[in-house]
């Protein structure tokens, strides 16, 4: 068994802690507050399908594979006491005009030449699915494959099954790997990464999104029971239930470096966007603005693998991160075994970063 340093305590590097502890490894996780990462200002959606588009199928791939281990990794956690908040209600996928439309009529059909099943409905048809739904929604897909998940329950459940089974959290900030003393170091420390190793210094940066959380009032219409996104004018839109009747509201996404300040401009925008397809939302209570700091990769697949001997990256998983969460925890496990890794993670191996031409590397 080998001692295990894990840079970053998000949903990442939680995952990948408890797991690796579980199999006997002497594990400690570098993070001054682990959890309260872009991960706790997380959608929470586990969706590979209604996120896929044509030029990402390795990205479909591995997100398939991982959904396919959610349940069993929501089911181990729940054994060790701790539930995670997994929905299995599926997504519901809708458009506004014509121009959003045709962006669910590609969506379909390079789904369905993937051999994915994939239900179109119109507009009347995705009300009667979910009755919150606006009188401006043309039409929809249904995936009732797609699951969620409570991404503060997760994290909340990860830190204590992780502390079950003896790792270790240190409070401090790594900013120079060379300090560590262990057998094997992973690198999840998210938008940060790139900070930690030259392999990533520009494969790495952060990206930020704005998420609002809010609750119905009384006399208002409740939550839809299924996660809803959409295209609004060419912008997405998505809507998350949660099981204590809260609703999660994302999710900007634009450049602005380091900065988790929130914006009065990503609020409006969301607000808007969400009025417009789910009318009743106008009247909820807002209780939560926050933002946080995608690892976003030059590519949209995360880096999963050695970068140099005995260190390892678990990074880059961009909007990915909640859904990653099991396959690069039994990736990076069974790198530290000298087994191979699940099937699709090879894609997501660091040595594509040398075949990147420099003017990618952004």
């Amino acid at each position: 068994m080998k001692q295990v340093a894990v840079v970053g305590g998000g949903v990442i590097g939680l995952s990948i802690a408890w797991r690796a502890a579980t199999l006997g490894h002497r594990v400690k996780v570098f993070d001054p507050n682990p959890g309260r990462g872009a991960s706790w200002v997380a959608g929470g959606m586990l969706a590979p399908v209604t996120e896929a588009w044509p030029g990402e199928e390795d990205v479909l791939r591995l997100g398939e594979e991982s959904l396919r281990r959610w349940p069993d990794f929501a089911r181990d956690l729940a054994a060790e006491g701790f539930d995670p908040g997994l929905s299995e209600k599926g997504t519901l996928v809708v458009a506004l005009d014509s121009a959003d439309t045709g962006h669910l009529d590609v969506l379909a059909g390079f789904l369905r030449s993937l051999g994915r099943s994939v239900e179109t409905l119109t507009g009347r048809e995705a009300r009667r699915l979910e009755p919150g739904v606006g009188g401006s929604v043309r039409s929809g897909l249904s995936v009732p494959g797609d699951l969620a998940v409570d991404n503060r329950k997760l994290l909340l459940a990860l830190h204590k099954a992780a502390g079950q089974r003896g790792v270790e959290f240190v409070a401090e900030a790594v900013t120079s790997l060379e300090s560590l003393r262990a057998d094997a170091v992973v690198i999840s420390a998210g938008a940060w990464s790139g900070r930690l190793h030259p392999a990533l210094a520009s494969a790495v940066r952060p990206l930020k999104g704005e998420i609002l959380r809010l609750r119905p009032r009384r006399g208002c219409l409740p939550p839809p029971e299924r996660t809803v996104r959409a295209m609004v004018e060419g912008k997405p839109i998505y809507l998350v239930p949660r099981s204590d009747g809260e609703l999660v509201l994302g999710a900007t996404q634009y450049e602005a470096g380091f900065d988790e300040t929130v914006s009065a401009r990503g609020v409006r925008e969301l607000l808007e966007g969400a009025e417009r397809v789910f009318p009743s939302i106008a009247e909820y209570e807002l209780v939560e603005i926050a933002a946080g700091l995608r690892a976003a990769s030059v590519d949209n697949l995360p880096f999963i693998g050695e970068i140099a001997d005995g260190v390892f990256a678990a990074t880059g998983h961009h909007r990915h991160g909640l859904l990653f969460a099991p396959v690069t925890a039994d990736a990076i496990t069974a790198l530290l075994a000298g087994e191979p890794p699940p099937e699709h993670v090879e894609a997501a191996h660091p040595r594509r970063l040398n075949g990147l031409k420099s003017s990618e590397r952004v």
